[in-house]
């Protein structure tokens, strides 16, 4: 695909898929697959995996873009979302637990030291200095459910809190992030 440097805004980008696909979908993956790359590595984190799922996201944007809805949120949360749930199902999926069961030695000791020598994928969408500025107990529950692909049921059981606490920290921590984000 070749690069395209223009930013362009939400709504001439979604016109611009509806309208002329190709052109469409290359300004689409040059704005936003770095950001979308990061949210699915942080839950997927194997690297040929991720990059095939990033493909299957875009894929799955332009199939649905015409299901995209501005006054529900913006274009990039609304692909957030695809690409999140997306890794999601890809974690929970039989195929892929099976695949993580059985893997090699070497492929271990690869993800062990990939785990422990790259710097925060969050950091480098620009979401850490959001999430940073909620209080510990909202920076953990986002955490979990949004980029570890926690459920809520699993994200109480993890720390040892009854469901409505999470449910309850989770929109409070998500009003926060809108306030800070100005969204």
């Amino acid at each position: 695909m070749e690069a395209v440097n223009k930013i362009l805004p939400e709504d001439e980008l979604v016109g611009l898929i509806k309208n002329e696909p190709s052109t469409g979908i290359a300004h689409l993956y040059d704005q936003y697959s770095p950001a979308l790359f990061g949210i699915i590595t942080k839950i997927v984190e194997e690297q040929e995996t991720a990059e095939d799922l990033l493909q299957e996201v875009f894929v799955k944007i332009w199939k649905n873009i015409q299901s995209y809805d501005k006054s529900k949120g913006k274009l990039f949360t609304w692909m957030l979302n695809i690409a999140r749930n997306s890794a999601i199902d890809k974690l929970r999926s039989k195929d892929y637990q099976k695949s993580d069961k059985v893997q090699s030695i070497d492929k271990s000791v690869y993800n062990i030291n990939k785990t422990h020598s790259i710097t925060n994928n969050i950091d480098h969408i620009g979401l850490a200095k959001f999430v940073e500025q909620l209080k510990p107990e909202h920076q953990t529950i986002i955490d979990l459910l949004y980029f570890k692909g926690y459920t809520q049921s699993e994200a109480a059981e993890e720390l040892a809190i009854p469901l409505g606490t999470v449910k309850t920290r989770v929109k409070i921590a998500i009003t926060q992030l809108k306030k800070i984000t100005g969204l």
